[in-house]
């Protein structure tokens, strides 16, 4: 808009001083004809006559007759300008105190010649006229294309939010508002058509083919635990048939045995179904809701303090109020006693444990016992791995950590084990804390 108000303004300038070059020139040739048929007396009287006249547009013309040395015949222009009448020269002069004029000189005889001048005419009304049109409609304009603007830009975020959420909660009814069914590709934006719409057909594309594969998985991971679990179930079964029918104290102990193997790959098989569930769903926010972690983490503590006098361990927790945190409870619940259950495991008898749950969420939890070693510090995260401070007697596999962490990653948390002057601690918090 300024550059158009520019090119007017420049426009309307070039215009009228074209116009006043144009009316010097016609009226000049006017004079120059009346002198060729009528002499000196009648130009004079002319010149007096155009004078008498004052324009109405404002650009009043000026006149000077002059002999050969310039001294004044006729006309109300008083000096000679500095123009060489013997080229027909034109300029801009000055007449009066003020007033700038279009003149242009020429030599009718050897002793007679005359200059023939026109005022431009204040132009300032009309250029601040044309300036205000422009400001006025430049903000309207403004104003239009800010409004249209703006609507676009909210309908544009409103489409573009429309994939974000189906990508926070990839369920159906957002999948069909997308304008994708389970079953293919649809361009549901409202769009038109365009590059968004084929963005969102293709993100819900994804999206559902993502929702079938995992829903595959947990198919085929549910199938396979059923069959591996329901087998070894019923070898359960038959060994405590076998116990229960009096075998002898050898073949007891050797049952016994059995069972407790069969516990511990029943264990080993769940941990890492749930490991494999949760790395399948990081970062994947549907089915989280707010989880009261003060509530939680009391009750879990309030459990494990029984267990704790029973082996001879102090257990003592800190848990700040009101933490409230997005995710599944159960699995929320899971890391905590996995952290729990690795501490009093390496922690002997007498040693201490110690919970802490902060705003963040924060949660710490460290004792006093062997510790870590340096070379295992990130190591004790990998699956099946144990430390060298593990005795051969000693409960687990080697997952707990891993499906800590694991269920951690799924929650976009971080857990680490934390430097510590004595014994190991662990902590777990959000990325952002």
């Amino acid at each position: 808009m300024f550059g158009l108000w520019a090119l007017t303004d420049q426009t309307i300038r070039t215009t009228v001083a074209a116009s006043a070059r144009k009316a010097v020139d016609v009226d000049l040739a006017g004079l120059v004809d009346i002198y060729a048929t009528s002499g000196r007396s009648e130009l004079e009287r002319r010149i007096a006559d155009r004078l008498a006249i004052t324009p109405s547009d404002g650009s009043a013309p000026h006149y000077l007759l002059a002999d050969g040395a310039g001294a004044r015949i006729a006309g109300d222009i008083v000096a000679w300008p500095r123009l060489d009448a013997g080229v027909s020269e034109s300029g801009t002069i000055r007449i009066g105190k003020g007033t700038d004029a279009f003149a242009r000189a020429t030599r009718l005889a050897p002793d007679l010649q005359l200059v023939v001048a026109r005022e431009t005419g204040d132009n300032g009304p009309l250029l601040r006229h044309v300036a205000v049109v422009f400001l006025g409609g430049g903000a309207l304009f403004v104003l239009l294309v800010g409004g249209l603007g703006r609507i676009a830009a909210g309908r544009l975020h409103w489409r573009i939010e429309r994939v974000n959420d189906a990508f926070r909660d990839p369920d159906d009814d957002r999948l069909a508002a997308m304008g994708v069914g389970m079953g293919g590709v649809g361009m549901g934006g409202g769009g038109g058509g365009d590059e968004i719409d084929e963005l969102t057909g293709h993100s819900a594309a994804a999206l559902a083919r993502q929702k079938r594969l995992i829903e595959a998985y947990r198919d085929a991971s549910d199938q396979v635990a059923h069959e591996i679990r329901t087998p070894l179930m019923h070898l359960d079964g038959r060994l405590t048939k076998a116990l229960a029918a009096g075998a002898d104290a050898a073949v007891a102990a050797r049952l016994v045995e059995a069972r407790g193997d069969i516990k511990r790959l029943v264990a080993m098989l769940e941990s890492l179904l749930d490991i494999a569930s949760s790395k399948a769903r990081q970062g994947d926010r549907h089915g989280l809701r707010p989880v009261d972690l003060s509530e939680m983490v009391t009750r879990i503590c309030e459990l494990y303090a029984d267990s704790a006098e029973e082996s001879g361990h102090v257990f003592t927790w800190a848990v700040a109020p009101g933490v409230v945190f997005d995710g599944e409870e159960t699995q929320l619940g899971q890391l905590v006693t996995n952290l729990l259950d690795n501490a009093f495991k390496y922690v002997p008898a007498g040693g201490a444990v110690r919970l802490t749950l902060a705003p963040g969420p924060v949660i710490e939890v460290a004792d006093d016992g062997p510790g870590v070693p340096d070379g295992e510090r990130e190591r004790i995260f990998e699956r099946f791995h144990r430390s060298r401070n593990a005795t051969p007697d000693m409960p687990g596999s080697g997952l707990g950590l891993a499906l800590a962490r694991a269920i951690a990653e799924r929650h976009e948390l971080t857990i680490e084990l934390a430097p510590s002057d004595t014994g190991a601690r662990f902590v777990v918090k959000g990325r952002t804390t």
